[in-house]
Formats: C-alpha cells, structure tokens, sequence
C-alpha cells in the first residue's frame, strides 16, 4: 500500500507542528501507540528533517509527511530523509515536477475553491483544505464539493477531535488533527486522544 492509499484507508493523520527533535520523537511514539499511523511533521526548521530520517528508519513506523515545504530544496532534503509524502502551503509547479522525478507523492493546500480548482488541474492526488475550521468547517468543504464533486481533498486546520466525523461525512477524504492532539498534554494523554480520534473515524 503506498503513502496516498494508506491515508485514504486511514482517513485521519496527525499534524506535528513542534520545535524540538526529542518532543517530536516522543510525541509521535505517543500517537502512534494511540492507533494514529499517518503523521505531518511541519518543517519550520532544519533539524526536523532529523526526525524523519530517525522515524522512517523505523521497521514498524508510522506513514511520514513532510510539511511546511515552499522550496525544492526542503522537498529533496524531506525526500532524501525518507519522507512518504510532500505537503506545501502553496501551489508551485517546481514542486510538481520534483516530486513527479522522485516519485514522491505531492499534497498542495488550498485555501479558496478557485485553487483547489487549480490544484487538481496540476494532477494533485489529494488536496488540503486548510484551514478548513476557521473557513467554515465541515460545511465549507461540502461548499467546495458540491460543484466540483470530482475533487479528492483532505482537511485540516484547528479541527477538533469531536468533529472529525463531520468533516468525514461532509466528503472529506481524510482528517488532520494538530494541536489538538497533543497540546498541554502527558504523552499518556496524548495516546487517549488519538484512541478518540480514532474512534470518531469508525462512526463513518
């Protein structure tokens, strides 16, 4: 099963967005043991890229995205480090043809209709919608479905562990909790949120 396949099965991954490398570790050793098999780390520094070479060298690991990626230089480095997926806040087609030569699955964001539009008329497999919450929530990705139903996307952005079924129900293909997951809270607690997020997928 490849990195898009799996996140389709999956239909919810977790959005990493820390500083520190063994916070990182730790945390995504937390929502693995919670049944979460699909992370984004958010590269907001180099050293990030550190994490996902240690994680994908794992045997029994969770699926890896890389996030945040603007350049093709973080892409290649987010790749060469054993990232499964590329995730990039903006539409650029150099981005497009690297991950294309790489083999590489590409996720772009999008924020309005027109560029999801956009998105998938440069071949995107899965589009983000984000952020999906404070643009309206699950109502607005059915607003972005209805005329454009052929539209593979994905939502993510301040969406809370409660709603992950409506965002479901709404056609999302797939759900991305951050710091709801893991903010002011043990690694014990962190694991339960996952078991809850996880639960909210299987009333789909």
């Amino acid at each position: 099963m490849n990195a898009i396949e799996g996140l389709l099965a999956e239909k919810l991954f977790a959005v990493l967005r820390v500083q520190e490398e063994d916070k990182a570790k730790n945390i995504i050793n937390a929502l693995s043991d919670g049944g979460i098999k699909i992370v984004e780390i958010v590269i907001e520094k180099p050293e990030m890229v550190n994490v996902i070479k240690e994680i994908t060298k794992k045997e029994d690991r969770p699926l890896i995205m890389a996030g945040g990626i603007i350049t093709q230089r973080q892409a290649q480095l987010a790749i060469d480090a054993g990232a499964d997926v590329i995730v990039s806040p903006v539409f650029q087609m150099n981005l497009v043809r690297l991950c294309k030569s790489e083999r590489t699955p590409l996720i772009m964001t999008a924020t309005t209709p027109n560029e999801a539009y956009s998105a998938w008329k440069a071949r995107t497999q899965l589009i983000k919608i984000a952020p999906a919450n404070p643009m309206g929530g699950a109502e607005y990705i059915e607003d972005i479905l209805r005329p454009m139903k052929f539209l593979n996307v994905i939502a993510a952005g301040s969406i809370k562990i409660n709603d992950v079924s409506a965002y479901l129900k709404a056609g999302a293909k797939a759900v991305g909790l951050g710091r709801a997951l893991y903010k002011d809270a043990s690694f014990a607690e962190i694991t339960k949120r996952a078991e809850d997020a996880r639960s909210k997928v299987l009333e789909v």
